[in-house]
């Protein structure tokens, strides 16, 4: 008796929700049987294609991301420099290239194509120099062209600065004694020049020593700055610079500018240098030539890297 009551039980229940399952809204299941008795319009059958065009147009295809580099022609000496004599030309296709003196009521006798965007005088004259020197080389190319990575580790060799004289009555002149990368403005300990880089920072900031003849050591902040043409390189004292703890330059006040390309003809050259001393020391302290030589001490030293970047390529 208790079996078949449960039979009962169950089967009453099940005559109860049966319909709830067989009356809902759900569509069959592609590919599955219609119930028996359930009829299909004409045209209204939805084949397995149609399904899969329905399921497709879901989803979209993204068209392939296409990241354009920009390609540029290399400049010419003429288009950076158009307003250039013959004379001055050869100059600057010299070894020593053309340098020019001048005081701040002065002008300077260099002046790039304001549309190739190289102004490195505005620069300048932003630390109010009462002094300026510009100069201006082209160093041919001899075994290949050269590129910015080549020009920026040539830039990179800190420690051979001493190495490269000037010409004073007739002698080799060693201006710099010792040169040498430190670590900041505060911690002043040496350290040694990394390895050649092999891609290009976008820009970089170190910190030198130059330990001189005359005026001691000169404590200087270099700025690296990476364009599509050229490199940009500056050097600021970021302490006073002394003669005899007589304190001539003070921070800040003394700036050279680098602005390296490689140009058709070679690899351009353009400095700017400027700085500030007060009058009553002008008059009895002429820098200008001393400010010359070093100028020239940079032109070799970095004409001396860009031929060991050559020679590291030819191996």
């Amino acid at each position: 008796m208790r079996l078949t009551g449960k039979i009962i039980c169950f089967l009453f229940l099940f005559i109860l929700i049966y319909p709830l399952y067989a009356e809902t809204d759900e569509e069959p299941l592609v590919g599955e049987e219609t119930l028996p008795g359930e009829e299909i319009l004409p045209g209204t059958e939805t084949s397995l294609a149609e399904v899969t065009q329905e399921e497709d147009a879901l989803f979209f295809e993204a068209p392939p991301l296409i990241f354009e580099v920009p390609v540029y022609e290399i400049r010419s000496f003429d288009a950076i420099f158009p307003s250039f004599t013959q004379r001055q030309r050869i100059q600057v296709m010299s070894s020593a290239g053309l340098r020019h003196s001048f005081s701040k009521d002065e002008s300077p006798v260099i002046f790039p194509n304001p549309e190739m965007g190289i102004n490195l005088l505005g620069s300048i004259l932003n630390k109010n120099p009462s002094h300026l020197i510009e100069a201006l080389v082209v160093v041919p190319y001899r075994e290949r062209e050269l590129d910015l990575l080549d020009i920026y580790n040539a830039l990179g060799r800190i420690q051979e600065i001493k190495n490269y004289a000037t010409i004073f009555n007739g002698n080799d002149f060693y201006v710099f004694t010792e040169s040498t990368r430190i670590e900041s403005a505060r911690n002043r300990r040496a350290i040694s020049d990394p390895l050649p880089a092999v891609t290009l920072p976008f820009s970089e900031t170190m910190y030198l020593r130059l330990k001189e003849v005359n005026l001691g050591n000169l404590f200087l902040r270099g700025d690296v700055s990476i364009s599509m043409y050229g490199i940009t390189y500056s050097m600021t004292n970021f302490t006073d610079v002394r003669y005899f703890l007589i304190p001539i330059v003070g921070t800040e006040r003394f700036i050279t500018m680098l602005y390296l390309e490689p140009v058709k003809e070679g690899i351009l050259i353009y400095s700017m240098s400027g700085f500030y001393i007060p009058g009553f020391i002008a008059d009895r302290v002429n820098l200008t030539p001393n400010i010359n030589r070093r100028i020239e001490i940079f032109i070799k030293w970095i004409t001396a890297g860009l031929r060991i970047q050559e020679s590291i390529a030819v191996r």
